[in-house]
C-alpha cells in the first residue's frame, strides 16, 4: 500500500494478477480508452491486446487501484530470451502522479527478480520528457526507439517495378511458407518481426484487419523477392476521425537489395490503400536506427508523427 502524492490521500494499492482474469482486462480496456482520448494514440500496442485476449500462464498484469478502480496497469510477457519479459506501462491521465509509476515499475521489478528474469524491456508509447524522468528514476535506459511516420496520400510517385518483377496478392494456402522464408531472412536481426512461425501467420490472417489483397507479393524467376503487407485501420474517435492505412509489414530478400524493390513496394502498398481503402493517411512504424529505411521513407514525404522506446533494465 502507497499513498499517494499532492492532495490525494486515498491509498494506492498494488496487485499483481496472474493468470489475468476476463475483468482484469475489461478494467484495463475502460482505462486505455480514456488514456487514448486524451494523448491522442493508444498506450499498448497491439501485441499486448494479443496476449490479453489470450493470456497465457506467464501473462502478467500489474494493477494500481485506489478504491478498487484501476488507476494504472503494467503488462508483461515473457520475451524471445526465457530470462527475459518485455512490458508496456498505462497510467491514468486522470491522475498522472509519478508515485503511481514508481509503484506499478518497482512491482514489476521486484516480480521479474523472484521469477529469475536478468532482463525486463518495457515500452512507452508516444514517449516524452515527463514519462521518460519516471521511468528513468527507476533505473531503466534507452534501447530503441521506434518512430511512427505519417504521410498524405495519394503520392505523387508511382511504382517503378524493377525488371522481372511481377506483382500479385498474397494467397494464405500458396504463398505461406515462401513468404515465412523471404521474411525471417529479411528480419533476422529484429525481436520483433523475425522468426515467425505458420501459427504466427495464421493467427494474423484470423484477425479481423486482415485482406490478403493488400498484401503485395513482388515474384522474379527465381521466386518471392519481397513483399508489401498493408492493414486499413478504422476512424478511432476524436484522435483518429478518419482510417489510416498502414504499411503493417515490408520486407525484401536479402538477394534482392539494392534494385529499387523496396521503393516499389512502398509505393504500391500507398497505392492500394488509397485507390482500394479510400484512405488519405498513410502511415509506417520503422526502428530510428535504420537510416536507410527512415531515408527512403522521408523522399516520399513521411515525416515523424509519434515517438515509442523501448527502456530496458538489467534485474540483480
Amino acid at each position: 500500500m502507497r499513498h499517494l502524492g499532492g492532495s490525494l490521500v486515498r491509498m494506492l494499492d498494488v496487485q499483481v494478477r496472474r493468470p489475468v482474469a476476463p475483468a482484469d482486462v475489461v478494467a484495463v480496456r475502460d482505462l486505455a480508452s480514456v488514456a487514448t482520448r486524451i494523448a491522442g494514440h493508444p498506450p499498448f500496442g497491439d501485441a499486448v491486446w494479443r496476449d490479453l485476449e489470450h493470456p497465457g500462464p506467464d501473462s502478467t498484469l500489474i494493477l494500481g487501484l485506489v478504491d478498487g478502480d484501476v488507476v494504472g496497469a503494467v503488462h508483461a510477457a515473457p520475451g524471445g530470451d526465457p530470462a527475459t519479459v518485455v512490458a508496456a506501462i498505462l497510467l491514468g491521465p486522470d491522475r498522472p502522479n509519478p508515485e503511481t509509476a514508481t509503484a506499478l515499475l518497482d512491482v514489476l521489478v521486484n516480480d521479474a527478480r523472484a521469477h529469475a528474469i536478468a532482463h525486463i524491456t518495457l515500452w512507452l508509447f508516444g514517449a516524452d520528457e515527463q514519462n521518460a524522468t519516471l521511468v528513468g528514476g527507476a533505473g531503466f535506459t534507452v534501447e530503441r526507439e521506434l518512430w511512427q511516420m505519417r504521410v498524405g496520400l495519394p503520392l505523387d510517385d508511382v511504382a517503378r517495378w524493377p525488371d522481372g518483377i511481377t506483382v500479385r496478392a498474397f494467397e494464405p494456402d500458396r504463398d505461406a511458407q515462401a513468404w515465412l522464408g523471404v521474411n525471417n531472412r529479411a528480419f533476422r536481426h529484429d525481436p520483433d518481426q523475425g522468426g515467425w512461425t505458420l501459427a504466427t501467420l495464421r493467427a494474423r490472417e484470423a484477425e479481423p484487419w486482415f485482406d490478403p489483397r493488400g498484401f503485395l507479393l513482388a515474384s522474379d524467376d527465381a521466386g518471392l523477392a519481397g513483399f508489401c503487407w498493408t492493414k486499413i485501420h478504422p476512424p478511432a474517435g476524436p484522435s483518429e476521425p478518419a482510417a489510416v492505412g498502414e504499411i503493417y509489414v515490408i520486407g525484401v530478400d536479402p538477394d534482392r537489395q539494392g534494385i529499387g524493390l523496396g521503393r516499389a513496394l512502398v509505393i504500391g502498398g500507398l497505392a492500394f490503400l488509397h485507390d482500394h481503402g479510400g484512405v488519405r493517411v498513410g502511415m509506417l512504424f520503422v526502428d530510428a536506427a535504420n537510416t536507410a529505411a527512415v531515408g527512403l521513407y522521408g523522399t516520399l514525404g513521411f515525416e515523424v508523427a509519434r515517438v515509442d522506446r523501448a527502456y530496458g533494465k538489467i534485474v540483480v
